[in-house]
């Protein structure tokens, strides 16, 4: 297909984002992929770790959640950073400095130097996922940014697949290796290999189309002016377009509430799973093959992630949200009947994938009415709450555990969490889709050319 554009000679558009893509995605998808095994990776050397530091199951969800503490304070001020500074030296910033923060985890001795240590990573890497959703917007137009959104979120589910034999690997060979404990290694590897990620990152990646030296001329124009044409009409359809006006408004804010009854599904599976198993399961012997075993759910999303594209870019965004949203819940309803090893695994697949598949989808839906500031702002913002669940999710899954002994009725509050959300999302979600769709038809019946 090609495009022709205004003084200029035809563009390949397959060839044109292929190539955007394939720069710029890997880049801050293996950013992200990083984030994520650093932030599950509690989970994995939960039960030597606790061993080690004396804890029980609630301080280890206390320790996994404060990371979100510093997390979700900072992370709108992050965003206009970035806006300020540039992508580029503000996400190697963020890499670099909780690379060097994840490292020195690994000397901790107590749970309170734990605890101080979750805190100081999460105020480095705050404004990591944002930042990068935020910079995505600067470079696909809306008929792109629905897959491309997409194929970024794959390296959420492929850091579990990558994470958990890396785990599985240093808690077995990590004293050998480093001659420390194994769960201090996993710590070590982990953030010297962060900090390395964050120089390629200072290097490669470009600010905006403008600066990438790997387009020509004709199509850095042909991108900006796509941008520009796009910003221009969603302001003229009612885009919020101030910090302030997304920071205010309450639709922002319900699509925020509703995106942490998402990710209020997530994380307590991702530092759980490889307990839960273990202690379901007979067949497992041992916490190593429990962390191999976690990795199975990652591997089906995936695959589901996949094909659910395909699907729902038919479809409008929040139908495309709330189907998988809904079998992510039933996945966890059906954990909690059964307590045999590979039938709770298989169940927990089907729940991972949903919502794994509810995620990038549910990002088209703050995209038709966020633009320019409001969309660094209320990215941020909408991030910075639905992350309040990882410091909420994790730690009342580990009470509910240690008062009652089973995760049972954890999962029970899961699924309520998530049916609530749901309920907001058809509400808010519906009403923004049918704002922009009258504002822009009133808009072409105004000015039909």
């Amino acid at each position: 297909m090609t495009d022709h554009t205004p003084g200029g000679p035809s563009l390949d558009q397959a060839q044109l984002w292929r190539k955007v893509a394939v720069r710029i995605i890997p880049l801050v998808g293996i950013a992200y992929i990083i984030s994520y095994i650093d932030r599950a990776n509690l989970g994995y050397i939960g039960k030597p770790m606790s061993a080690d530091l004396g804890m029980t199951s609630a301080q280890l969800g206390l320790a996994a959640g404060l990371f979100f503490l510093g997390y979700i304070l900072v992370e709108v001020p992050s965003n206009m950073m970035l806006r300020k500074v540039g992508a580029r030296l503000w996400i190697s910033r963020i890499v670099v400095t909780w690379g060097i923060v994840t490292a020195l985890t690994g000397t901790v001795h107590s749970t309170a130097q734990l605890y101080l240590a979750r805190v100081a990573l999460g105020f480095a890497e705050a404004g990591l996922a944002a930042g990068i959703l935020l910079y995505l917007t600067l470079w696909f137009p809306k008929k792109q940014r629905s897959w491309a959104m997409s194929a970024f979120f794959l390296t959420i589910p492929l850091s579990g697949i990558i994470g958990a034999p890396i785990a599985a690997a240093l808690l077995q060979y990590g004293t050998r290796l480093l001659g420390i404990a194994g769960w201090r290694s996993l710590f070590v590897v982990e953030g010297g290999l962060t900090v390395l990620i964050g120089i390629v990152i200072l290097l490669l990646l470009p600010n905006r189309p403008a600066d990438a030296k790997w387009l020509t001329s004709e199509e850095k124009a042909h991108i900006e002016t796509m941008l520009v044409a796009e910003a221009a009409e969603n302001e003229q359809h009612g885009a919020l377009t101030g910090m302030r006006q997304a920071l205010t408004n309450s639709r922002v804010w319900a699509l925020a509430v509703s995106f942490f009854a998402i990710v209020f599904g997530l994380y307590p599976l991702a530092f759980f799973l490889p307990t839960m198993i273990a202690g379901l399961s007979r067949a497992v012997g041992s916490g190593v093959s429990s962390v191999l075993l976690a990795a199975i759910p990652s591997a089906t999303a995936m695959v589901a992630m996949i094909v659910w594209a395909r699907i729902a870019g038919r479809h409008s965004a929040v139908l495309s949200t709330a189907v998988p949203m809904v079998i992510g819940a039933i996945g966890l309803l059906a954990a909690t009947a059964t307590t045999n090893g590979p039938l709770f695994i298989l169940a927990v697949c089907v729940s991972v994938s949903g919502i794994y598949c509810a995620m990038p989808q549910f990002w088209r839906i703050p995209a038709t009415s966020l633009t320019g500031a409001a969309a660094a702002a209320g990215i941020a913002l909408i991030n910075s709450v639905s992350n309040l669940s990882g410091f909420v999710g994790p730690y009342v899954t580990g009470a509910i555990e240690t008062a009652t002994g089973s995760y049972t009725y954890a999962l029970f509050t899961i699924v309520a969490v998530m049916i609530a959300g749901f309920c907001i999302l058809l509400t808010v979600g519906r009403r923004v889709e049918a704002l922009a769709h009258a504002e822009a038809a009133t808009a072409l019946v105004q000015d039909p050319q």
